[in-house]
C-alpha cells in the first residue's frame, strides 16, 4: 500500500487564500501568519519612518516597503515571504506583484508565534538569497540581532537602548531609545 502524499502547495494557492489572511510560502508548505500586536506595530512603523526619512533625505535609489509586501526569494516562486520590513535598492526587482530576488535589508520583528521562524528558518532562506543585512528585532528580549551578510560577520547583538548603525548605509543610525513603546 502506497503512503499518501503530502501536499505541497504553490503561489497559486497564496492567492487563493481568503481575503485579508497572511501566508508565506517555503518548499511547498504554506505557514500562516498571526495578526500583529500592537507593541510590534509601533516598532514597525518607528522603523519604517527613520529608513524611509533618511532614503527620502538622501535621495536615495532604495525603496522601504513595510508587510505585508511579497518577496520572492527565487524566480520559482518556490519561496514568497512577507517581511515586516524590506529595503530593496534595485529597482528592477520591483514590480506589481512585489520584489523578485533578495531585498538589500529585511526586518523581522518577532512575535511568539514566529520566533522559530524568523531566528532559523527565514536567517538560513535570506543568506542563501543573497540578503546583504538581516535584522531580528525581539520585542520580548528587548534586543535586536544585526547579521551583516554581505560581510559574512557573525550577528552583533544589541539592545533597545543602543543608536544602531546599519551596515548597508554609511550614515545611518536607529536611536532605539527613541521608540516609544
Amino acid at each position: 500500500m502506497a503512503l499518501p502524499q503530502e501536499k505541497l502547495y504553490t503561489i497559486d494557492d497564496i492567492y487563493s487564500l481568503p481575503e485579508g489572511s497572511r501566508a508565506e510560502l517555503i518548499d511547498g508548505q504554506i505557514y500562516y501568519m498571526a495578526p500583529p500586536n500592537t507593541t510590534h506595530q509601533r516598532i514597525l512603523s518607528f522603523l519604517h519612518l527613520e529608513i524611509g526619512n533618511h532614503i527620502r533625505a538622501n535621495n536615495g535609489a532604495c525603496e522601504v516597503f513595510p508587510a505585508p509586501f511579497a518577496v520572492f526569494l527565487l524566480a520559482d516562486n518556490s519561496k514568497y515571504l512577507e517581511p515586516d520590513l524590506s529595503v530593496i535598492c534595485d529597482q528592477n526587482k520591483i514590480n506589481d506583484h512585489g520584489c523578485n530576488g533578495a531585498p538589500d535589508w529585511i526586518i523581522e520583528i518577532v512575535s511568539p508565534s514566529s520566533r522559530p521562524m524568523d531566528y532559523y528558518t527565514k536567517l538560513s532562506l535570506y543568506r542563501s538569497a543573497g540578503v546583504r543585512e538581516y535584522w531580528i528585532v525581539d520585542p520580548i528580549k528587548q534586543i535586536i540581532l544585526v547579521y551583516d551578510m554581505e560581510h559574512d560577520s557573525a550577528p552583533t547583538i544589541y539592545s533597545f537602548a543602543d543608536n544602531i548603525k546599519t551596515n548597508i548605509y554609511e550614515d545611518l543610525w536607529i536611536d532605539f531609545p527613541k521608540l516609544e513603546l
